[in-house]
Parts: structure tokens; C-alpha cells; sequence
């Protein structure tokens, strides 16, 4: 089943790199990239660095009323979660992430999995409010757009009220959890469940205050930000000047177009999503493939490469992969 999962997303990502690229003129490609200059790249690399650092905060804080850790302690976790995503199919670097923090600080993988549930909803609530922002440079788009990105804010209030429900009232969750789980689950399936559960909703309780969701929130803001910079830093390189609401439009449909199950990497979605700002801007279509492909490939490379050397240096191997499948499950 899951190498049938693997070859649909490759079919999924073929295709939606078929559609960044369609259009596109190699030769005027080709000479985009020629005509870059490299040194542009240097600084997107070192905001990239800073959002990582700054992701990393944010994780410590969601989980301290699982256990006090420093940054220091989880940056080269994160890192090598985020070489998982870049290497493997389904974000199994989330997993991975869950299962080395289990492994070298004993935080149950349910838990912490809640919290990178939290710093998904929280990403996305934000990505969502820069594309906002990011349309009002392309009043062409901004209609049509607002309606799907108005459907997509109300399902992420809908599941971001769920969780805040669950973090201010977790023996009321537990307790419905529980009815429910009793009720429709298989008495073998039960018992697990119910742990699943209980672990699942301790997670969701980083966020017990009006305090610790602002804090979240801003620190939220302050990466993609950062994010937003790297782009411009990389546009830069091909001499694009585009208005820090374009990057911003370029930045959130980018990565919210990952939310699409695709090849690792997300190959093809990133793509497209870029493209699609990109063109909405007024970029030629053969310069916006040089810039979004360099673009990935600046997101890409250095984190895969810190990530292979942390993991290295943990020593794990390309078989705890399956084991943080296996101690998911």
C-alpha cells in the first residue's frame, strides 16, 4: 500500500510540474539561470538558517509542559526531520522528528505529534494571511482567489477552535474521546486508542493561555517573515523587483500548495504554487521557472545536507525511518 501511495504522489508531482512549466522557453531559461548571480544566494541561505532557529524556539516552547529543552537540544532534531520530508514520501520526516526527540529525551511520539500538529495550523492560518496581504499586488487574481482562501480560513478556525477546545478543556476531550472510542472501536483497538488519546490531548495543552497562543502566533509570523526575505534575497539574484507583497503571495501559495500530497520535496507542488504567484505578479513565465526552481533547490539542499550529517552523527540509520513508522503506529 504505501509504495501505490508513493507512485501517486509521483504522479501527483508530474503533473503539477507539468503545470509550472508549460509555456516556459528552455533557452530563455537556461540564459535566467546563467545570468544569476550566486552571491544573492549566500544571504537566502542564512534567513533560511534563522527560520530553522526560530522554528526551533517555537517548538521548545509548545513543549514545555511535556519537558523543559533548549534549542540547542532540538535544532539538529528539527533539521533532521526536515531531511526526512526532503528525502521521503508523506512527511515522514514528522515522524522521524517525533521519534528522535522519544528516543534521546523520552517525550511519548502521540505528544509531541500534537505539537507539530500545532505548528501546522498555525503555519497555515499564516500563510493563509500573507497571501491575503500578497493579493492586493495582484488586483487581477484577488477576487477569485479570496473566495477559495476564505473557504480555507473557515476549515482552519474550524480545526484551530477543536484544538484550542482541547488544551482548555482536556478532561472534557478525554471524556468524549473515551464515549466515542468505547462506543465505535473494536475492543481490541481500544485500549491503544484511549492511549493515543489521552497523550494526544497532554500535547495540545502547550497551548493552555491567551499567552502562549500570542506567543506562538507571533513567533509564527516572525518565520515566515524571515521566509518572505529569503525569497526576496533570491530574487534578487535575478534581478527581480518584486514588492515584499508579491514575495509574500509567492512565499504562501508556495508552501500552502504542499499541503497536496506529492514526491518528496514536494516536487511539483512547490512548483506550481510559486509559478502561480509568480505569474500573478507579471514575471515572464521562462524567468519565474528560474527563479522558483532555484528557489527550491536553495530550500532544499543546505537543510538536507545539515540534516544527513546531524543524523549521522546521532547515529541513526536509513532503518529508524521504518522504526518511526512502526513506533507511530
Amino acid at each position: 500500500m504505501r509504495r501505490w501511495l508513493t507512485w501517486i504522489g509521483v504522479g501527483i508531482s508530474i503533473v503539477f510540474l507539468f503545470l509550472a512549466l508549460r509555456g516556459i522557453h528552455f533557452e530563455e531559461f537556461a540564459l535566467a539561470v546563467q545570468q544569476a548571480n550566486p552571491l544573492w544566494l549566500l544571504p537566502g541561505v542564512g534567513f533560511y538558517v534563522l527560520t530553522v532557529i526560530v522554528r526551533t524556539w517555537r517548538w521548545s516552547y509548545l513543549l514545555r509542559p511535556l519537558k523543559a529543552l533548549s534549542v540547542g537540544q532540538l535544532f539538529p532534531i528539527v533539521v533532521i526531520g526536515y531531511m526526512g520530508n526532503n528525502i521521503y514520501p508523506a512527511r515522514i520526516g514528522e515522524l522521524l522528528r517525533a521519534y528522535v526527540l522519544r528516543r534521546d529525551t523520552g517525550v511519548p511520539i502521540a505528544s509531541s505529534l500534537a505539537t507539530v500538529l500545532i505548528e501546522r495550523m498555525t503555519d497555515g492560518i499564516v500563510m493563509i494571511g500573507f497571501a491575503l496581504v500578497g493579493l492586493q499586488s495582484a488586483p487581477s487574481v484577488s477576487a477569485r482567489a479570496g473566495q477559495v482562501i476564505t473557504f480555507a480560513i473557515a476549515l482552519f478556525a474550524l480545526a484551530s477552535a477543536v484544538f484550542f477546545w482541547m488544551a482548555l478543556a482536556p478532561a472534557r476531550a478525554n471524556r468524549l474521546a473515551e464515549a466515542a472510542i468505547n462506543r465505535f472501536a473494536p475492543r481490541r483497538f481500544q485500549a491503544p486508542l484511549l492511549s493515543v488519546t489521552h497523550r494526544f490531548v497532554q500535547g495540545a495543552q502547550s497551548l493552555r493561555s491567551p499567552r502562549d497562543v500570542l506567543a506562538v502566533f507571533l513567533s509564527t509570523v516572525v518565520i515566515w517573515l524571515l521566509e518572505t526575505m529569503k525569497y526576496g534575497s533570491v530574487a534578487q539574484a535575478f534581478d527581480l523587483a518584486l514588492p515584499f507583497g508579491g514575495l509574500m503571495l509567492i512565499n504562501s501559495l508556495s508552501n500552502l500548495f504542499t499541503i497536496i500530497p506529492g514526491a518528496p520535496a514536494a516536487v511539483g507542488t512547490f512548483d506550481a504554487g510559486g509559478m502561480l504567484g509568480a505569474r500573478a505578479l507579471g514575471v515572464d513565465d521562462s524567468l519565474a521557472a528560474a527563479y522558483v526552481l532555484t528557489l527550491h533547490v536553495v530550500l532544499w539542499l543546505p537543510v538536507t545536507s545539515l540534516g544527513v550529517f546531524f543524523m549521522l552523527r546521532e547515529g541513526l540509520r536509513w532503518s529508524d525511518l521504518r522504526r518511526a513508522e512502526e513506533a507511530a503506529a
